[in-house]
């Protein structure tokens, strides 16, 4: 029995310590606004993007371009997984302004 439990516990190490790898980047919403607003990260790395929103009101983190949309309501954050990208420009907006709530993420 000890052996079986020994053996699943190795078995989840690895996922234990690839979570841990993962590049983190915060993203803030302020004023309906992201910052930055021009964001760099590895290419070829999956990332965890951290969007922290500032404001009372919810926004929307969308983007058609790397396949995401999620909400972050007023005064809160999300974890919105990304990558591996391939080296290029990857524009995002928030949903419900989107006359000021733009970004671009560079992969790199």
């Amino acid at each position: 029995m000890l052996r079986v439990g020994l053996m699943a516990l190795l078995a989840v190490a690895p996922m234990a310590a690839g979570a841990a790898d993962v590049p983190e980047f915060t993203l803030t919403i302020q004023d309906h606004r992201f910052s930055p607003a021009e964001m760099t990260i590895p290419a070829d790395t999956k990332v965890k993007l951290i969007v922290v929103n500032k404001d009372a009101t919810a926004e929307e983190f969308e983007s058609h371009e790397l396949n995401r949309e999620k909400v972050v309501t007023g005064n809160a954050s999300i974890n919105v997984y990304i990558g591996p990208l391939k080296a290029g420009r990857y524009p995002y907006f928030g949903d419900f302004h989107q006359d000021t709530a733009q970004g671009t993420l560079i992969a790199r």
